[in-house]
């Protein structure tokens, strides 16, 4: 979606008909435009920092905290165990994980149908990452743009050597810490606390692997920053099909701003043909990913809200009402109508809610134990002395509790005995126990060939679940 913007110079024609035939970090040469941009400030920019350090602290101190003596988040794709905000989904509760990541997909299409790309802008790893602690740790050592943009255009010097270096040991360094504490979600941090101790050559197949994942995302945000946006995230393309002219997105009030012409503050802009935009490039020189949102809605634009915090600065200092690079929509801007609501926006609520009410009940419905008994393939009936019979059977017990459990199997009908082989059955931690057992029933209570059995399954004296299967007698009962 683009906004119909009707620029009044020569350079803005130029640049109107010009700027979709590139990206906005590619030069005419086909080089990398490096992007310096200005550090952001204002209102919305606080706002994001604070959801930043939230998520970054959550992130950071996650593997730390435990619920019940296990991880309060885990995420062991390797094992197919999950711990999420200190519930176990083991491998046999897998199908609610993979309902519960469609409807997260399903949730972030609807938000970008209505929203545009504010999950880009606010809470994307990438923006937090980059924004938020690489691009600060920048300003804080090489100075804001202007003086970045010195920088690396100076020979190298002392100065140079010194800051580059500090700033890419630092990057390294933030990057090990983050992939520590990504595996202490595979693995839990306990693990990861024992290779370190253990030492890299104990355990060289997992420090390699480690260093190769730090050296990826050292890569990322040193020196892929922003184009990991603009090439590699597919998200930034999906908008083109998702965004309609109801969509939220940052946009350029066009009617409000065009025609653009320098401020002037002995004239009254008022009396004027001059719009409120003084052509100043704030908005530009903040945006992380070099475009000019005068331009429309791009697929590089994250949402970011830099350019809204610049430009009501400026409007502030030129004494104009603040808003005109703002939340907004095609529609809204051009007749001055807001409404997010349409068919796609409720067909997406509706399949929403179906399916988080289905994840709800299935969650609701999830219980402690899976049990499952089978009759043991390729055996049929024997006599057990003059006046029985017997079929053998197998029972296997999923735990899906943080304790072991002591279970016991009664048969509730039909009368009869139950002859276990083997050990008693310990049902331990997210695991699946087995046992093996005889079912004894009398001739003179069976009147078929198959004979339905209800068994109980206990832990405590306390019924976990009941199960019915067949007893397979001699054919001659059925006559």
């Amino acid at each position: 979606m683009q906004l119909n913007i009707k620029p009044m110079s020569e350079k803005n024609k130029k640049s109107e008909s010009h700027f979709r035939d590139k990206l906005s970090t590619v030069s005419k040469e086909g080089k990398r435009v490096w992007v310096f941009p200005k550090m952001p400030k204002g209102k919305l920019y606080n706002y994001r920092k604070l959801v930043s350090v939230f998520l970054l602290l959550l992130f950071y101190i996650g593997p730390f905290l435990k619920f019940k003596g296990d991880p309060f988040l885990l995420l062991n794709v390797i094992e197919r165990k999950f711990i999420i905000f200190g519930v176990i989904f083991w491998p046999q509760d897998f199908h609610l994980i993979v309902l519960s990541i469609i409807s997260l997909i399903v949730f972030i299409t609807l938000f970008t149908v209505i929203f545009g790309r504010i999950f880009c802008g606010w809470i994307c790893p990438q923006t937090i990452f980059m924004e938020f602690v690489f691009r600060q740790i920048e300003y804080l050592i090489e100075g804001d743009y202007n003086k970045q943009k010195k920088l690396d255009r100076q020979e190298w010097n002392s100065e140079k050597v010194l800051k580059k270096s500090f700033k890419h040991i630092s990057f390294f360094t933030i990057s090990v810490i983050t992939a520590n504490t990504f595996l202490a979600y595979l693995v839990g941090m306990d693990k990861v606390l024992e290779l370190i101790v253990a030492g890299p050559i104990a355990h060289m197949a997992s420090f390699i692997t480690l260093i190769i994942f730090s050296g990826i995302f050292y890569f990322v945000f040193a020196f892929f920053r922003e184009q990991v946006c603009t090439i590699a995230c597919p998200y930034g393309r999906l908008q083109g099909v998702l965004l309609d002219e109801k969509s939220i997105v940052v946009a350029y009030d066009y009617k409000r701003g065009e025609p653009r012409g320098r401020h002037n503050p002995l004239e009254d802009r008022d009396a004027t043909t001059k719009g409120d935009c003084i052509n100043c490039n704030s908005c530009v020189v903040v945006c992380p990913t070099n475009i000019d949102i005068r331009n429309g809605t791009q697929m590089e634009c994250i949402n970011c809200t830099a350019c809204i915090d610049a430009c009501n600065e400026v409007m502030d200092r030129i004494k104009k009402p603040r808003g005109l690079i703002r939340y907004d929509s095609e529609k809204g801007i051009s007749q001055g109508i807001r409404s997010i609501f349409n068919t796609r926006a409720i067909a997406y609520s509706v399949f929403l809610s179906i399916l988080l009410v289905l994840s709800g009940v299935l969650f609701a419905l999830r219980t402690d134990f899976e049990t499952t008994i089978l009759r043991q393939r390729g055996t049929l009936f024997q006599e057990y002395g003059e006046d029985n019979y017997s079929n053998i059977y197998q029972l296997e017990v999923v735990n899906k509790t943080r304790k072991e459990h002591l279970v016991e199997l009664k048969l509730l009908n039909p009368e009869g005995e139950i002859i276990m082989m083997g050990d008693p059955i310990i049902a331990k931690k997210g695991e699946v126990s087995t046992a093996t057992f005889l079912t004894v029933l009398k001739k003179e209570n069976l009147n078929s060939s198959n004979t339905k059995l209800k068994f109980g399954i206990y832990s405590n004296d306390k019924l976990i679940n009941e199960y019915e299967v067949s007893f397979v007698g001699p054919n001659s009962l059925d006559k």
